[in-house]
């Protein structure tokens, strides 16, 4: 499963069973100033019977950290510990400027679907992801204590 974070939708991918086509599989529309909605993840994880999931990671133009990328991150190490999934972080930069353009390619229009937009943005990512030979893993087993999430490389 894939998770394209924003701040006011968080838009969801799956693949097919042998991990070669990704697709959409919805938005969590999220409430500004609330908490993230960890539980809402976990238990669309289950549902979609993920197996890993690959969390965009947003960084700055130049690819430093940013306070979202750091939210991403406590977010990532909370799913981890939830799910016993293995979950990764991958860089999002271009993702929903992909969607974007691939919906103008095909002759669509983005208004009033921004959770469209979304959710073919964490494919976008969910694509990449299945693409590359190995993707680092940040927690392959679960941390085991609710302490804060270990500062990760």
């Amino acid at each position: 499963m894939a998770i394209d974070w924003g701040e006011r939708r968080i838009g969801l991918a799956i693949s097919d069973p042998n991990g070669i086509i990704a697709t959409p599989a919805g938005v969590i529309e999220r409430r500004v100033g609330k908490r993230a909605p960890v539980a809402e993840l976990v238990r669309r994880a289950v549902s979609l019977e993920a197996r890993a999931i690959v969390m965009g990671l947003p960084l700055d133009g130049a690819g430093e950290e940013t306070a979202r990328s750091a939210e991403c991150r406590r977010v990532a190490w909370e799913l981890a510990r939830r799910t016993e999934l293995p979950v990764s972080l991958l860089d999002e930069r271009f993702t929903t400027a992909a969607a974007l353009r691939a919906v103008r390619e095909m002759g669509g229009s983005t208004r009033g679907r921004k959770g469209d937009v979304d959710a073919l943005a964490a494919t976008v990512l969910l694509q990449h992801a299945l693409r590359m030979q190995s993707l680092p893993t940040v927690f392959a087993d679960a941390p085991t204590s609710t302490d804060d999430p270990p500062t990760l490389v």
